[in-house]
């Protein structure tokens, strides 16, 4: 008689992935704001260490370029939210 992989009787119900406890407040924050340190090359033809450089600080947010680290062409750019109120200093 050949041999089941299931033992005879009704097949147990496969699991759901229920609702994740809620993350500690502090492991949170630590993907509000990401990093790349890889990106495409289109001049090198290949991933490449990425140089975040500061363009533009706005009230929404600041503005980053991405450059390629070996032979400095732009690879992307990304706007951070801004996180606290911006003060203009006037003389």
């Amino acid at each position: 008689m050949p041999r089941l992989p299931f033992p005879t009787g009704p097949r147990p119900a496969p699991r759901m992935g229920g609702a994740r406890p809620p993350a500690p407040s502090g492991q949170a924050k630590q993907f509000e704001s990401l990093r790349a340190s890889l990106l495409f090359c289109p001049k090198c033809q290949t991933a490449t260490p990425a140089r975040e450089r500061l363009l533009l600080v706005l009230p929404t947010g600041s503005l980053y370029e991405y450059l390629c680290a070996h032979c400095g062409t732009s690879t992307g750019s990304k706007t951070d939210q801004a996180q606290s109120e911006v003060r203009l200093i006037t003389p």
